[in-house]
């Protein structure tokens, strides 16, 4: 018996192998691009910012793309204030040449399981640029960010850019445990970018084109899904316009986001981020997330089994240095990218939270409701 569930074993580990080493490839091969700081931009650019309840933040993103290298004349900023119970709304009014759009206006009392697209949906109505840039109002920018991503976009005219996002951390405990399980989806973009396989993003830093956005009649069959603001509506756009999806490798281009304080938060936004796996349209990334939950549930089930036959004991301590190794060798260079230190006994330790991490996420993501942003959401 023993041996048969080892033989599951292996089969198991050789999959997951193969695909990280995909996903190293891609990784790997995905030109890295820098930025033309004396390029002369033509496009007209919205920049969007869906808000609520951050008064700690907002004022520093808004400094950050009022001071872009980028015309004026080429640049809106709207803010949506989505029900704000702090001073939000005040402090964004503080800020000349940024337009405020209240939800609360547009939606009245109407409850919605999915703010955030009512959000953006209302500010594009309400806009006037060619391209649509979202963002979140806890981010932070370089100065040279928004060039990045109109230069891009101009050279390559297409219609749906994922752009870098990267975390920041006070700590090299559970904040950087954050940021390096962050950097790996990081580069699980930008992997499966290379292979025109546009799979996943962030909508901390997305472009898209209004034409686009109009084409596939924005979030409309989406619109009632709590989260996929970003990924849901990638998926749609690339139906549409095939082979038009791509992820900017750019340092200038990266937006910084902070690591959550606390555990309980972490766990709420991974599974927010899981709840939509039932929703994706490409049929492949949920067999992926299958292979993944799976080889990671092998791990307290060889524990248990342990207690019973020695050798399984054995192999779990294998399994995980092995899941260890090559999860490092794609991982790292992706850290290089994004300046994140490397240390492989930290690296290995974190295995101890991230694999039941990787379970409950999964789990709740598709059987529960969760919380977020002082709102229960299902």
């Amino acid at each position: 018996m023993s041996g048969l569930i080892i033989l599951i074993v292996v089969l198991f580990f050789l999959c997951y192998a193969v695909l990280l080493f995909y996903y190293r490839s891609g990784w790997l091969q995905l030109e890295e691009i820098t930025t033309d700081k004396h390029h002369d931009p033509k496009t007209k650019v919205t920049i969007i910012i869906p808000a609520r309840n951050e008064e700690e933040h907002i004022g520093h993103v808004l400094k950050d793309i009022l001071s872009q290298y980028y015309p004026t004349h080429l640049m809106e900023v709207i803010v949506v204030d989505d029900h704000s119970e702090d001073r939000t709304a005040e402090i964004v009014s503080e800020y000349k040449g940024v337009k405020l759009i209240h939800l609360a206006q547009i939606i009245g009392t109407e409850k919605l399981n999915a703010y955030k697209k009512k959000a953006i949906e209302a500010a594009i109505k309400e806009s006037s640029g060619d391209l649509i840039v979202t963002t979140d109002a806890d981010c932070r920018f370089k100065p040279y960010w928004l060039l990045s991503i109109v230069s891009f976009y101009e050279k390559h005219k297409v219609q749906f850019i994922a752009a870098p996002v990267s975390m920041t951390y006070k700590n090299l405990g559970f904040e950087y445990f954050q940021a390096l399980d962050f950097t790996t989806m990081q580069g699980i973009t930008g992997a499966l970018s290379f292979f025109q396989n546009g799979a996943m993003c962030n909508g901390a830093n997305l472009a898209y084109t209004r034409n686009a956005f109009v084409a596939v009649n924005g979030f409309k069959d989406i619109d009632s899904i709590a989260s996929g603001d970003d990924m849901l509506l990638m998926y749609k756009i690339e139906k549409k316009f095939p082979k038009q999806t791509r992820y900017l490798k750019n340092k200038e281009a990266i937006a910084e986001t902070p690591a959550l304080d606390s555990f309980h938060a972490f766990l709420q936004q991974r599974i927010r981020w899981a709840s939509k796996a039932n929703h994706f349209a490409d049929k492949r990334i949920q067999w992926v997330l299958y292979l993944v939950y799976f080889f990671n549930a092998l791990f307290p089930l060889l524990l248990l089994l342990g207690l019973f036959w020695n050798a399984l004991f054995a192999t779990f301590w294998v399994l995980l240095l092995s899941k260890t190794y090559i999860e490092g060798l794609f991982l790292f260079p992706v850290c290089d990218f994004f300046s994140k230190p490397k240390n492989w006994l930290r690296f290995f330790l974190f295995q101890f939270l991230h694999i039941p991490y990787i379970l409950i996420s999964g789990f709740l993501g598709q059987s529960g409701s969760y919380q977020w942003k002082n709102r229960q959401v299902k």
